[in-house]
């Protein structure tokens, strides 16, 4: 059975691209929302240091998310992956 990532490696570079699940798109959206909702309780103009917290905290959590449901990163240069786990980049067992 083939694991199903969220969050699949970027074709260029490295790190994460969009979401490829509902699972993933509910995350994204969610710390979207979590974020504008950051930004209304705790202006950054009159809070600076609890925004600064508040955005770093709920950035490290998707960061800790899409890392747990994501593919594996690694630096990437296009189509041709000529790495070992090519196999699991492409989901294949």
């Amino acid at each position: 059975m083939k694991k199903k990532y969220w969050f699949p490696v970027k074709r260029y570079g490295w790190g994460w691209g969009p979401p490829t699940t509902w699972e993933g798109w509910c995350v994204l959206l969610s710390y979207v929302f979590i974020l504008l909702g950051i930004c209304f309780w705790l202006p950054p103009h009159k809070k600076p240091v609890s925004y600064s917290i508040a955005i770093t905290c709920i950035t490290l959590v998707l960061l800790l998310v899409v890392w747990k449901t994501g593919e594996p990163p690694r630096w990437r240069w296009g189509e041709i992956d000529t790495t070992e786990d090519a196999a699991t980049s492409q989901n294949i067992e």
